[in-house]
């Protein structure tokens, strides 16, 4: 798990020269973490988790109302009725680029099923994520949400990158996640379907 970095305000007379200084800092970071995907790969980094925790019991999720990188709205009060997994990451993050792929695996495999992935962007704009995407091969199936100044990380109580929280129909955590996972393993997948199957009410 990545620590995510702090989120800072500026006056603004000094907008223009901090948002340059960031979008730089952004593709400089971007450029190591993509040096650093290359040489895990050579190293074989043992697999990725599959274990989730349950939650407690009826714990609502926070709101989620952001925009996506093609700035369309997202609501996520208007997805009750499905099953919803919210990840939190950062194109920075070396365990966020690595477990990517294998979200984007189980949202193809039960793309027609009520269950939506949201993939949530912390602290960075769209450029910056965007030149992540395209390195991506296959591309992504689910919605990339923009959470420039880390609100809604910090309204959801999370701190370090990646984490991810998995909702059932009735708008619950139903169990999270700290750190990089296969999600297209087979027991989360089974997870999933568990929560698919439950009644809406």
């Amino acid at each position: 798990m990545q620590t995510a970095p702090t989120i800072h305000t500026t006056p603004s007379g000094h907008a223009s020269d901090a948002r340059r200084q960031a979008h730089a800092g952004w593709r400089a970071a971007l450029a190591a973490a993509l040096l650093w995907t290359a040489g895990a790969a050579a190293a074989g980094l043992p697999p990725l988790s599959h274990s989730l925790t349950p939650a407690a019991a009826g714990t609502p999720a926070p709101p989620i109302r952001l925009k996506d990188i093609e700035g369309r709205f997202h609501d996520l009060a208007a997805l009750k009725g499905k099953v919803v997994l919210v990840n939190f990451w950062a194109t920075w993050c070396p365990p966020c680029r690595r477990e990517m792929p294998s979200m984007d695996r189980l949202a193809r495999k039960l793309a027609g099923e009520d269950f939506v992935v949201l993939a949530v962007d912390v602290g960075e704009d769209a450029d910056t994520v965007e030149a992540f995407l395209s390195q991506l091969d296959g591309g992504h199936a689910f919605p990339i949400l923009l959470d420039t100044r880390g609100r809604t990380l910090q309204a959801w109580g999370g701190g370090g990158l990646p984490t991810t929280y998995l909702v059932d129909r009735q708008g619950r955590i139903a169990y999270t996640a700290v750190g990089g996972r296969e999600f297209d393993h087979p027991e989360i997948e089974r997870t999933v379907r568990e929560l698919l199957a439950s009644p809406t009410k």
